[in-house]
């Protein structure tokens, strides 16, 4: 497993800063970033938390997928490469 991870179904009031908040108790952060959209700077509702080792990444996804957070069960789970950019 990698160190990067997904977070899906975040409630759209959810920032950077909240997100970093939220894992950190795993292990150290490298970056934390929601998705927004380009045009409206909404956010899409998903995210990635890059973790400095695969260890915290493991247990981050491990203990928090499926957990609520600001209203919203969270979907936690490995990042990977989007189909178009194999």
């Amino acid at each position: 497993m990698g160190n990067k991870i997904y977070v899906g179904n975040l409630a759209f009031s959810v920032t950077n800063d909240k997100l970093k908040e939220l894992f950190s108790k795993f292990g150290e952060i490298s970056e934390a970033t929601v998705i927004t959209d380009r045009f409206s700077g909404r956010s899409k509702g998903f995210g990635f938390v890059t973790f400095n080792n695969d260890e915290d990444a493991k247990k981050a996804v491990d203990e928090m997928n499926e957990k609520e957070f600001e209203g919203r069960a969270i979907k936690v789970s490995e990042a990977r490469a989007r189909e178009d950019e194999r």
